[in-house]
């Protein structure tokens, strides 16, 4: 059984950053794609960015630029730094990771962003 624990949400102003974090434990298999979704109340879940375990990444374009995911493969930990934060970005940000021995993904609980002054 595969665990997904993310941390590093909070409440920040308009500009402002944060680094959220995501452990993936009990995994048998390598973790070869990692990446954070997120939803805001009443839209629907989006990819922000995701990482493979070779390094390539992928960014939704209204990210790009501001945001960066990096991974310590040997942690099997995924990290989100948001830079430049702005009210739009307000969402519960959710880790998903893949294996081999679930290809449609793992989830974590999620955490709560809110960009607010």
């Amino acid at each position: 059984q595969v665990q997904l624990v993310e941390s590093g949400g909070g409440l920040v102003q308009p500009g402002g950053s944060l680094r959220l974090s995501c452990a993936a434990s009990g995994s048998i298999f390598p973790i070869y794609v990692m990446g954070w979704y997120r939803q805001a109340p009443g839209k629907r879940r989006e990819l922000v960015a995701a990482i493979r375990s070779g390094g390539i990444t992928n960014y939704a374009d209204s990210v790009k630029g501001r945001f960066t995911i990096s991974r310590d493969n040997a942690k099997n930990t995924v990290y989100l730094q948001m830079n430049s934060l702005k009210p739009e970005d307000t969402a519960v940000y959710y880790c998903n990771a893949v294996d081999l021995g679930n290809p449609i993904g793992y989830w974590g609980q999620g955490t709560q962003v809110t960009v607010s002054s």
